[in-house]
């Protein structure tokens, strides 16, 4: 063999080595570049497959982590309308046994009536103001994508389409236990819906126009305070399990991206050392392929 020089043996086995090693090398420069050990679905086709389910699965926790701290926004909104319901019915509570006592005037009991008047319009503009995009939260109204009528709306708190464990309903009209004044013509949290609403006309006749009448809207105000404070429980109670659930997710989502990145991410040490490695290799080959090209030469001597 050595004196055939048509076709260099050990030239070309030192070529197809320096090949080897240089697609070695290019895939663990890769890997070191990326931080991935499996870039392509031909660097593990098995592994390629399971790291795309862990990321899409760790991606959709992801999201609805992002929704429940949607969702609690949403919730602290109205809970901040309904606490501030709830002081104007106290105000309101306080001026109306204010107003049942006899010793005032027509002129008094008129000035605390206006009072009234303004506090109840307040509960409405509190209703009114309680909106998260385009939605009316106490009554679930909105431009497009409304939920519904009554309140209701559904947040997606986990990766999956189970309505009983990923999708949580909140209703506050519905869901809160509240029961409303039954003589209540409309249920809600406005001055209307909780049956407190007070006329603009004439004292004479009107709900505070003598000691008895403001009496029933004492009461009333009374069920109005207990309605709302049902709301804000159950607001309470809700918060409490998105709070649950967050923290069910981060754990959940952490153990997700850790099995993705066992089998998906390179070990950087180990990537660092096969490259080095093969740096070294190539300079050999190099070296190995120069000397097996001047090896036919020897033949010149022959010829001398």
């Amino acid at each position: 063999m050595g004196s055939r020089i048509n076709t260099n043996i050990g030239a070309l086995n030192a070529l197809k080595s320096l090949n080897d090693v240089g697609n070695r090398l290019s895939v663990a420069q890769l890997r070191l570049a990326t931080g991935k050990r499996i870039n392509s679905a031909g660097d593990d086709a098995a592994g390629y497959s399971i790291a795309k389910k862990f990321n899409s699965r760790a991606e959709g926790l992801g999201q609805a982590l992002n929704n429940i701290g949607s969702a609690k926004n949403l919730i602290a909104v109205a809970e901040g309308h309904l606490s501030n319901i709830v002081d104007i019915l106290t105000q309101m509570k306080t001026k109306t046994i204010q107003a049942a006592d006899d010793s005032l005037g027509t002129a008094e009991r008129t000035a605390i009536k206006g009072e009234l008047v303004k506090l109840t319009n307040q509960i409405d503009l509190e209703v009114n103001q309680a909106r998260w995009n385009d939605k009316t939260i106490f009554s679930g109204s909105a431009t497009t994508g409304a939920s519904s009528a009554s309140g209701l709306f559904k947040f997606q708190i986990g990766a999956g389409a189970s309505t009983t464990n990923d999708i949580l309903k909140f209703d506050l009209l519905a869901k809160a236990n509240v029961s409303f004044d039954s003589a209540a013509s409309t249920k809600g949290f406005s001055s209307t819906g909780l049956n407190v609403a007070v006329s603009t006309g004439a004292l004479a006749g009107s709900i505070i126009g003598s000691s008895a009448s403001a009496q029933v809207l004492m009461s009333r105000i009374d069920i109005a305070i207990a309605d709302v404070s049902e709301a804000l429980s159950y607001i309470g109670s809700v918060v409490n399990r998105l709070t649950y659930q967050e923290t069910s997710l981060t754990v959940a989502k952490t153990n997700t991206e850790a099995a993705r990145s066992r089998i998906e991410d390179a070990d950087m040490a180990y990537e660092q050392l096969e490259a080095t490695k093969l740096q070294i290799l190539q300079q050999t080959a190099s070296a190995m392929l120069a000397q097996a090209n001047t090896g036919p030469q020897a033949i010149l001597t022959l010829f001398k």
